[in-house]
């Protein structure tokens, strides 16, 4: 057994001095067959140690309800065969651009706060969660050196009495290790989010020496670290892809070990944001108030170690860098993953409507004074149908949705009304009475950053005609997690003009690997290949194409679902010999290997 202590100035392996060169990837963003690729990647970069959150909402999705909370003390028991020590953030909440920043969106009480109602579900989720890393510490002859206090809680709020309870729970569920916690380099995020006796350390992604030089006013002694460097930076859905120079990126990791600091990369590989977990930011500058930024669902990153775990340009040059800092020759870079043998087309044979899949999949419906939240129907991701009846008779007046996240598909007496959103809340033409208004409502990610971090969705303010609320609403959920299994559900031909809903279909595999996933010309919505998710699409870009690990796929025949949620895409035009009824076939998705996808395939070239 080893001890891992925190000295004067420098980490100590039983007394010796150790430098920490990390980097992050997440368990639950890499398919779990890939890990030891994705960890053998970390190690021939030059690094000696793998960083992961763990996301609460993904272990307990309902409360009391835990799923696969195993798979964690799995990544830990795999860090530990390729070599590598690992540093566990498990939160409550761990930001990420993971939807709710890994808060459930079930929560009660006082979010990050001392709420004893709040406090009660953390600890229940730790005394879960924490058997998984106890008996893998270092000093139990596991890899785990050090557990973070909650996350960049200094740039959320300031309550030390929360913070010490957090530490003392990690403390009394058997963890023994070094704790940490980390914040930005600023006074005020360092002052709030900082625990007497804990070792602090700061997140940044340049000018290492400044950012030290804050960390040293509050803690003069102590070891260094960058446990959040910003290698890269994510994407949104409609916004630009987003990259960082190799060059500059060395450069800033050079300054940080020439600081005599530790290091974790964020991100050493990003990997993807699987089903419906992407989240979401605010802008509007320092109070991130402003309209909703909802994240792409590849977390590449711009990471050394792209989404398809191959190394880039910056891997080879922090690997350079690296190399001055390891024991002995850098481990042999692993070969890349096998890809698809051929492009392939999906051909899509049935549909079922969004009605079908509510009725079949969907959650128990009722009626409301006020519109109902996702969370008051029990939906994390999803949809969430509202439908509500404009008196008469009335002459036409404005219908304005207040208080709507994120997006509402409207149709008055059964016909499409428009498409609106948080700031275009009001249908173009007004409505008459009487009428049957429906709305489909999809949230886009929960926000993971900031003072709207817990924030609900669907219809928070309420349906109005004119300046009158509508009341008597009736509404019902469908959990995106519920078309995982899709047996129960009756589907039938294709409709006419690309009408939203669940498309099913297969596609012949020879040569099974990792693929991207285009689906030309089809507007937004997920995509699950052989029952596994993929993530959403959005033909506002950046990104345009899914990944598809290649474990997900097998010899022959393999089934694909595309549930569309505004548009599906429709032929140009068929051809003389085509029947009516096959010009109706939407446009088919095209699975691809990465080296044959168009340029724009995902959030990085291929």
């Amino acid at each position: 057994m080893s001890e891992f202590t925190v000295g004067d100035t420098d980490f100590l392996l039983d007394g010796c001095p150790v430098r920490l060169l990390s980097g992050a990837l997440h368990y639950f963003r890499v398919h779990e067959e890939q890990w030891a690729h994705r960890l053998g990647m970390l190690r021939a970069m030059g690094l000696n140690c793998v960083e992961t959150y763990v996301p609460w909402n993904l272990h307990e999705p309902r409360p009391g309800g835990f799923r696969d909370v195993e798979q964690l003390g799995r990544f830990l028991d795999a860090a530990a065969e390729a070599g590598l020590w690992a540093i566990v953030r498990p939160g409550p909440y761990i930001c990420a651009e993971w939807d709710n920043g890994g808060l459930p969106h079930w929560l009660s009480g006082g979010l990050r706060t001392r709420d004893e109602e709040y406090l009660g579900h953390v600890e229940r989720w730790f005394r879960r969660l924490l058997p998984q890393v106890v008996p893998r510490q270092i000093d139990r002859g596991g890899p785990v050196l050090m557990v973070q206090v909650e996350n960049e809680y200094g740039s959320y709020g300031s309550d030390q009495v929360y913070l010490r309870r957090l530490a003392d729970l990690l403390r009394a569920t058997g963890v023994s290790v070094p704790l940490f916690t980390s914040d930005g380099p600023e006074d005020h995020m360092l002052t709030g989010g900082s625990v007497p006796g804990v070792l602090a350390t700061a997140n940044f992604g340049s000018h290492a020496r400044e950012a030290f030089a804050t960390l040293r006013r509050h803690r003069p002694t102590g070891p260094l670290m960058c446990m959040e460097f910003w290698c890269g930076w994510f994407d949104h859905w409609g916004a630009g892809h987003v990259v960082r120079d190799p060059g500059d990126a060395a450069d800033a990791l050079r300054e940080i070990l020439e600081c005599g600091a530790s290091v974790n990369l964020y991100m050493a590989h990003g990997g993807t944001s699987f089903a419906g977990w992407a989240g979401a930011n605010r802008g509007g500058g320092a109070l991130h108030d402003g309209p909703l930024e909802p994240d792409v669902t590849s977390y590449d990153y711009d990471a050394p170690v792209d989404e398809l775990g191959r190394p880039t340009e910056k891997f080879w040059r922090f690997r350079e860098i690296l190399a001055g800092y390891a024991d002995g020759p850098l481990p042999d870079v692993p070969p890349a993953p096998g890809p698809l043998g051929a492009a392939t087309p999906v051909v899509l044979g049935e549909w079922a409507s969004r009605d079908t899949l509510l009725e079949t999949l969907g959650g128990a419906g009722g009626e409301y004074a006020v519109p109902p939240t996702f969370e008051d129907l029990d939906v994390d991701q999803g949809l969430v149908k509202y439908e509500v009846s404009v008196p008469g008779p009335r002459r036409p007046y404005p219908l304005t949705v207040r208080g709507l996240r994120d997006l509402a598909l409207v149709y008055v007496d059964g016909v499409a009304a428009g498409v609106l959103g948080e700031d275009s809340a009001q249908l173009k033409d007004p409505v008459a009475g009487p009428a049957r208004v429906e709305l489909w409502v999809e949230s886009l990610g929960r926000v993971n950053y900031g003072p709207r971090t817990g924030e609900p969705k669907g219809i928070t303010g309420g349906v109005l005609h004119e300046r009158q609320y509508l009341h008597g609403v009736r509404a019902r959920g469908l959990r995106l997690d519920a078309l995982d299994d899709v047996e129960a559900v009756p589907f039938g031909p294709l409709p006419r003009g690309g009408a939203p809903g669940l498309y099913r279909g297969t596609f012949e595999v020879r040569g099974a690997g990792d693929a991207f996933l285009e689906l030309p010309g089809w507007t937004r919505g997920f995509v699950w290949v052989n029952g596994f998710c993929l993530g959403r699409y959005w033909s506002v870009g950046p990104q345009h194409a899914l990944y598809v690990p290649g474990p997900v796929l097998r010899e022959g025949v393999n089934e694909v679902r595309v549930l569309e949620l505004e548009a599906a895409a429709q032929p140009a035009s068929p051809t003389s010999n085509e029947s009516s009824t096959n010009s109706a076939v939407p446009s088919s998705p095209v699975l691809r290997s990465p080296t044959q996808a168009s340029p724009s395939a995902g959030a990085v070239n291929s």
